[in-house]
C-alpha cells in the first residue's frame, strides 16, 4: 500500500502561487483551551466572526473555555453548536467580530460547492505556513475506513493537524476541515503507519452550519 500511495506526482507550486497559498494563512487560526492544551489546535476564520474547527480540538466549550487566536490576539470563543469526534467532529465557534481589524471584518471564506475529485490538488494551510497536497482515492485505504472516512489526503507528514482548514487550490474555497489520521499496523507488535489524513467536507460542514449563521 505504501507504493501504491506514492503515484501521485506532486509539482512544487511556482513563487507567485505560493504567495496566493500563503494568502490562505490569513483565515487560519489557533485555538487555545483554558488550561492550555499541550498541542497546537487549529481553526478557520469564516467570516462574521465564526470559526470553523474539529470538535475534538475544542473539547466541550462548556468546560475548556476556549478563545481564537487571530490576527495577534486571544479573543473569547463561545461554542454555537457542537458535535460529537465520532459523529461529524465538527465545533462552530464565535467570536466579537468588532474587535478584528477593518480587513478581516470584510473576508468571507466560502465553501466550496463542489466534491472533492480523486487527484485534486489542495492547499493545508496554518497560522504558520502552507502545504500543498492532493485528494487521495479511498480505495487505497483498509475496507474499514473506504466508505466512512472517504475524504482523504496522503501527505501526512507535512501537513497541517487537527482543525486545519483543506483548500482547493484552484478556487480557494474551503474543502474541508482536518480531523484525523488513519494508520494501519502490520500486526499487533509495530509501531503504526501513517497513510492518510481525513477531512471532514465541505457539504457535511454547510449541513453543520445552523440556517442562521450561513452566508
Amino acid at each position: 500500500m505504501a507504493l501504491m500511495l506514492l503515484g501521485y506526482a506532486h509539482a512544487e507550486p511556482t513563487s507567485q502561487a505560493q504567495s496566493t497559498d500563503d494568502s490562505l494563512r490569513l483565515y487560519a487560526v489557533n485555538i487555545v483551551q483554558d488550561p492550555p492544551q499541550s498541542w497546537t489546535g487549529y481553526g478557520v476564520y469564516l467570516g462574521k466572526g465564526l470559526i470553523i474547527t474539529a470538535a475534538h480540538v475544542v473539547g466541550s466549550a462548556a468546560h475548556t473555555k476556549p478563545s481564537v487566536r487571530i490576527a495577534g490576539m486571544d479573543l473569547p470563543a463561545k461554542a454555537i453548536k457542537e458535535s460529537s469526534y465520532e459523529w461529524m467532529d465538527l465545533t462552530l465557534l464565535s467570536i466579537d467580530e468588532q474587535k478584528l481589524p477593518i480587513y478581516l471584518r470584510m473576508r468571507r471564506m466560502p465553501l466550496c460547492e463542489k466534491a472533492p475529485w480523486v487527484g485534486e490538488p489542495v492547499i493545508v494551510a496554518i497560522p504558520e505556513g502552507t502545504a500543498r497536497s492532493h485528494i487521495m482515492s479511498p480505495w487505497l485505504l483498509p475496507p474499514a475506513y473506504r466508505t466512512r472516512l472517504s475524504t482523504v489526503i496522503s501527505d501526512v507528514a507535512t501537513t497541517g493537524n487537527s482543525g486545519s482548514g483543506v483548500f482547493d487550490a484552484g478556487q480557494k474555497c474551503l474543502l474541508g476541515i482536518m480531523s484525523r489520521k488513519i494508520f494501519t499496523r502490520a500486526d499487533a507488535e509495530s509501531e503504526p503507519k501513517d497513510i492518510a489524513k481525513y477531512f471532514v467536507p465541505a457539504s457535511t460542514i454547510a449541513k453543520f452550519i445552523p440556517a442562521e449563521y450561513r452566508f
